[in-house]
């Protein structure tokens, strides 16, 4: 938890005024008993009317002090803590938007999400008890501690018997809460990513008729960490009830002493009513110290998950020494490369080399599973090969700034990836600052533009969450026409006519040669009709390639190739 108060650092001023604050507030509430005291000694006992009401007129205003310093505290920690959790919610975001698709694997979406809402609320709640409590109540300690011993030393040996006793009860119980503490946290990712998986999925759900299953798993999560937290509840809800016990049995044993110390003549009535006050004010300082144990832990755990984000070291890293390519536009280069996914038995790809040109048009092909997609992940960065190099315009891709690589590549992946706003918002994506003319341009190109014009608000209808108001064909176009609007160097299609049909596949490749003549088009495909008109053609098979040339070449001396069209094309299509 420490690692996280650097975060705090802007917040230096806050967090000063608010110790000064408390201070004043503490040694208002220790001296008001004093006061106390000398009202009833003094002024009750002599009958001094000016006396009391001169003392009674300075206690309301020592107490109007703390009552407006309390006041400052509540809003500066406030306004601390929220800053807090926003700097440190915007850094767990941007770190993990870093993250390659490995590292994103091995934390977890829902587990992400979790840390980014729940863990760092939990911590700044903590942040927010701490900055009053954890400073007033030692001051309060300590203040009453002296106070109370300055009022009759002897009498406050009973302190020195019942603080021990109170510590060890709050170590009992908070060393047995922490474990659970952890549990919860673990429970609540489960929970979180069956309830995501119940949401996301809920058309297969239904299709197979799962709704009891899934319905079974969620409950089974759900009481797994209802059980937990009730346990820990338990547990913790002990303390109150032993907090209050030895407070009550405390002030017994201080008026039953004091009133002896008063009978011996050897103490006044408003101390022993001072000494109570003070001996309240300690006991309830440890029990705002319990509060804090019992609330540490859980965000202690919380602090840690946070922190596992944070020191995630990022395995693709920006270049120390950045390399200026040269003056080809989108030349890509694989060179003997090698890649497998951590814990893979076998390489997704082995030993890959091929050269994409501008104003060509690559086409990948092969079986499920060949390494179609992990190769062309490789080129954007989405993960870093093993072996080999794969260069875009003659320079390695690690020695290019991410922002600078990916600034050259429109892509547009195999799942169709749309957001909550509107149809030009979504396509603007691709170039934030494109133009209307632009966005018509693109969507055009795509064979958008009529489904587009045919909806109420043309460019300005709404896409729902994920485009669920949407077809896949429709989000398909959306799709491509998004990587289309900011004309990039390189175009990299994922599978993406997979939803088309035929004619609008064909309007549409026949519109993107127009605007990718002095580009360089990579086209993954599953159809061997969409790319025999390829300028190169490569057969992956099991992550090696099988074979690399035009489609009368493959037909010819490709074995691969040969299957894969036979299985798809008719003899007279084949000829």
């Amino acid at each position: 938890m420490l690692k996280l108060l650097k975060f705090l650092k802007p917040f230096s001023l806050p967090i000063l005024m608010v110790l000064v604050l408390i201070f004043l507030q503490a040694l208002s509430e220790l001296y008001l008993p004093t006061l106390m005291s000398d009202i009833v000694d003094i002024g009750i006992v002599n009958g001094d009317t000016t006396y009391i009401i001169r003392v009674g007129g300075f206690m309301l205003l020592v107490t109007a002090m703390g009552t407006v310093c309390s006041i400052g505290a509540s809003f500066l920690t406030a306004k601390v803590a929220m800053g807090f959790g926003r700097n440190l919610r915007t850094k767990v975001f941007s770190h993990a938007e870093n993250f390659s698709l490995q590292e994103f694997d091995k934390i977890g979406t829902a587990s992400l999400i979790v840390r980014t809402t729940n863990d760092i609320a939990q911590v700044q709640h903590v942040l927010t008890i701490m900055l009053r409590m954890m400073i007033s109540a030692p001051l309060m300690c300590i203040g009453g501690i002296i106070m109370a011993v300055s009022k009759d030393p002897k009498l406050s040996l009973i302190l020195v018997g019942i603080i021990p006793v109170l510590a060890l009860t709050i170590f009992t119980i908070t060393s047995k809460g922490m474990p659970l503490f952890k549990a919860i946290q673990v429970k609540l990712d489960r929970l979180n990513l069956v309830l995501r998986e119940g949401l996301t999925g809920i058309r297969v759900i239904r299709s197979f008729n799962r709704m009891d299953f899934e319905q079974d798993r969620f409950q089974k999560a759900n009481y797994d960490l209802t059980g937990t937290t009730i346990k820990v509840n338990k547990i913790m809800a002990a303390m109150m009830p032993m907090m209050m016990l030895l407070l009550n049995f405390s002030t017994i044993a201080i008026i039953w002493f004091g009133s002896i110390r008063i009978d011996q003549g050897n103490l006044q009535v408003g101390d022993l009513m001072a000494f109570i006050q003070y001996a309240m004010q300690i006991l309830f300082s440890l029990m705002m110290l319990s509060m804090m144990f019992v609330m540490i832990p859980r965000a202690s755990v919380s602090a840690t998950r946070i922190n596992e984000v944070l020191d995630m070291e990022h395995q693709i890293k920006e270049p120390e020494h950045v390399v200026q390519g040269n003056s080809q536009r989108g030349f890509i280069e694989f060179e003997k490369v090698s890649f497998s996914y951590p814990g893979a038995e076998m390489p997704a790809l082995s030993n890959i080399s091929f050269c994409a040109r501008p104003g060509e048009v690559t086409a990948i092909i092969g079986g499920t599973g060949s390494g179609k997609s992990t190769l062309i992940s490789l080129i954007p960065r989405f993960f870093d090969v093993d072996g080999g190099s794969i260069q875009v315009d003659g320079v390695d891709v690690r020695q290019m700034p991410q922002e600078t690589l990916r600034a050259q590549i429109g892509f547009v992946p195999q799942r169709t990836v749309l957001f909550t706003g509107t149809i030009a918002e979504n396509i603007r994506y691709g170039k934030e600052d494109a133009s209307a003319e632009e966005v018509r341009q693109a969507a055009n190109i795509a064979q958008a533009s009529e489904f587009i014009l045919g909806l109420k608000d043309g460019f300005d209808s709404l896409i729902a969450q994920g485009g669920s108001n949407l077809s896949g064909g429709q989000k398909q176009r959306l799709s491509i026409a998004r990587a289309l609007v900011r004309r990039p160097k390189i175009y990299i299609f994922d599978d993406s006519f997979s939803a088309l049909d035929f004619k609008t596949e064909a309007k549409l490749r026949s519109d993107l040669k127009q605007v990718t003549t002095n580009t360089t088009m990579l086209v993954v495909a599953q159809r061997v009709s969409s790319i025999m008109d390829a300028d190169q053609i490569i057969v992956l098979d099991e992550g090696q390639i099988a074979g690399i040339g035009k489609h009368r070449e493959l037909m010819q001396n490709c074995q691969v190739y040969q299957e894969i069209v036979a299985s798809q094309l008719s003899e007279e299509e084949v000829a």
